[in-house]
């Protein structure tokens, strides 16, 4: 995908102020700025969408950001940013926590809680913004790790750290952009499952681990059309209502979340070249018919699953 860039270097002095507040609320959401010396503040972000997630750079001088709560409106979707600093530590206070990032590291921020984030001097970061949907459908109760640092530099945080400069400078296509897109996000989730391992009380890991034992056996068996909350929860070995425990702790259902999971397969199959019939794709993961498939895709995407393929591919594939 394109790369957007937005630059003070334009602006004039007295105007670059309300200039960067709209750009940083267009890039992630309304906050609240402070400069150190406004009528100098330079400031440049180069955005680029990769199908669920934006990735974006700054580079700025000395700046604080805070999110209110009477910015936060009720009823939006929520989103998480996840910055990696590249050259002046970053201080960043939610939930009541308070911590330094320097650089080798990364930090997770809840988008819909107020929060403060601020840099002494001038930066240059790396900043991934996700939706809580997506995230939580990949990591047991995100919010715990908000506020937490993580190691950038080695293991899998270091690769989840450099995948996403690397992709920030590589165009791509819409086909690519989405996967690689899913890609970070599924970094991202075991880089702070990682975490968990390390820092967790034993329930607490405990849970996530039997949930993430549930969606990994969902994701295997998308194709079974006796797929059941009643099925999962005795392939991993747990009781059905502890299962919708686990589930309903992320927002969502068992049942939301095999149909959610069968979709983005589905979405995944109409991405490849060749001439499955959508009838196929649609009964190949479970669906009563097409009529349900399309139906349910397009809630979920927007659009149905042949406006997909053709937007992909062109026209004239089968029905």
């Amino acid at each position: 995908m394109s790369l957007e860039c937005y630059s003070t270097a334009g602006v004039a002095l007295g105007e670059r102020a309300a200039y960067w507040s709209a750009v940083i609320s267009d890039t992630y959401f309304p906050l609240h700025l402070s400069y150190r010396d406004e009528t100098r503040f330079d400031g440049r972000v180069e955005r680029r969408m990769l199908g669920p997630v934006s990735l974006s750079r700054l580079r700025t001088e000395a700046a604080q950001y805070e999110r209110f709560t009477d910015q936060i409106r009720t009823g939006e979707a929520g989103h998480y940013l996840v910055t990696i600093p590249c050259s002046t530590p970053v201080q960043f206070h939610q939930l009541g926590r308070t911590v330094t990032c320097g650089m080798g590291g990364f930090l997770l921020e809840r988008g819909d809680e107020p929060y403060r984030f601020s840099y002494d001097a001038r930066n240059d970061l790396f900043v991934m913004k996700v939706s809580r949907e997506a995230l939580s459908a990949r990591v047991y109760q995100p919010d715990r790790f908000c506020a937490s640092v993580f190691d950038g530099r080695d293991g899998l945080g270091g690769l989840f750290a450099e995948t996403v400069r690397r992709a920030h400078a590589m165009a791509a296509d819409l086909v690519a952009g989405d996967i690689l897109g899913r890609q970070l996000i599924e970094l991202l989730a075991l880089s702070l499952d990682r975490q968990a391992d390390c820092s967790e009380s034993v329930p607490s890991v405990t849970r996530a681990a039997h949930l993430l034992r549930a969606q990994k056996a969902i994701r295997q068996h998308l194709s079974d059309p006796d797929l059941s909350p009643e099925t999962v929860a005795a392939a991993c070995g747990i009781s059905k209502r502890y299962l919708h425990e686990l589930f309903n702790e992320t927002g969502t259902t068992v049942a939301q979340y095999i149909r959610v999971c069968r979709l983005h397969a589905a979405r995944d199959m109409l991405q490849m070249p060749g001439q499955q019939r959508l009838s196929t794709i649609a009964y190949h993961f479970g669906f009563c018919d097409q009529a349900q498939f399309s139906r349910q895709f397009r809630e979920l995407f927007g659009q149905s699953p042949r406006a997909y393929r053709d937007a992909l591919h062109g026209g004239g594939k089968p029905n």
